[in-house]
Order: C-alpha cells, then structure tokens, then sequence
C-alpha cells in the first residue's frame, strides 16, 4: 500500500513526532498485548484507519515474522512519513515499555522467588488472553466482506486453532499450510476481482 491509499478525509498523524508520541501512549496502555489497544485508538478514537484498512494491514502483520504490532507499526509509520514514521512508530512502541521493564527488573531482582509476585503474573497473562479474545470479536464483523463465506471462515478458525492449540503444530507450518489453503480457495471464488 501506498501513503496515497490512507483515505484523505482521515486525520492521520501530523508529523513522526506526533506518530512517536501516539505510539509511545499505545504502548503504556498494553498489557499482555497491544492488539485490543491498536484496534481501538487507530480505527475507533483517533480514526487513522478505517476497520477494512485495519483487518488488511494486521493481516499483512501477521504473515510477516516477528512480533505482530511492531509490524503493524512499521506498516503504519512507513505509509505514512516513509523509512522515518516506520522507526518513529516502532521507537514509540518500544521506548517506554523498554525503560518501564528495565526499572522493574531491577526493583524485583530479590522477588524472584515471590509467590505474591507469581500469582499477580499468572492474573495477567489471564487478562492478556481475555483482550486477545476480545480483539478477535472486535474484528469479525469485517468477515462479512471476506471473500469466503462465513462457514469457510469459521472451518480456518477452527483448524488453526486445533493444529497450534491442542496439536501444537508450529505457527510456520500452519500459516504455510492453512494460510496457502485458503489463499487458493478464495482465488477460487466467483466474486475474486479479476486484474485487467
């Protein structure tokens, strides 16, 4: 995608400074994930982005090794300002959580062996999970536009889910195998856009 594709009545950000600092608010909000968090600034409170311009670059996010927001970051930023939005939006995502982390380490490097501190981990990785699975309802009504039907959808969903979760078939191989299934089977669709 090009910076010309960002729809113009959208107010994006106004310079790789505004871009850092929206990104730096970003990050101090996520906790166990960003996802929840990028959905709702960037489409629903700053409205940057449409929710069909954001179901397609978090698609391309994901595809792409590495961890998902940092890419949905650089997709962002470079559309937006070119090589220096992408580092300004991954420098704001990183930054604060960066010194945050260092501060903590170094104010529990006693506590590693704390129960109260292992339990108050586990309570978060369970609201972690909880705002992914909620980022995913956020994001099926953009289902509908999928070329797909909603049946199709749902057999993907569910065998991803059974090859990483209960199979523990590695991400790789599953996006290689399900991802390239589906791929193909949407080409396959009457309704695919023919290229002139």
């Amino acid at each position: 995608m090009t910076k010309s594709s960002c729809s113009d009545s959208q107010m994006g950000p106004r310079t790789p400074r505004h871009l850092f600092l929206a990104f730096s608010l970003l990050s101090l909000q996520g906790f166990g994930g960003l996802i929840a968090i990028v959905q709702r600034e960037l489409v629903e409170k700053r409205k940057w982005l449409t929710p069909d311009e954001f179901l397609s670059d978090w698609a391309v996010a994901q595809t792409l090794p590495g961890p998902n927001v940092i890419n949905l970051a650089i997709i962002f930023g470079e559309r937006r300002f070119g090589f220096r939005g992408a580092c300004a939006a991954v420098a704001g995502l990183l930054t604060a959580p960066l010194v945050i982390l260092l501060t903590v380490v170094r104010l529990t490097q006693g506590a590693v062996e704390s129960q109260a501190l292992e339990g108050a981990l586990r309570g978060m990785g369970v609201i972690a999970g909880a705002l992914v699975a909620g980022s995913g309802l956020r994001m099926l009504p953009g289902l509908r536009k999928n070329l797909l039907s909603r049946s199709a959808c749902a057999v993907l969903a569910v065998t991803t889910f059974l090859a990483v979760g209960v199979f523990q078939i590695p991400v790789p191989i599953t996006m290689l195998i399900l991802g390239g299934l589906g791929s193909l089977w949407a080409l396959t669709r009457p309704e695919m856009p023919k290229r002139s």
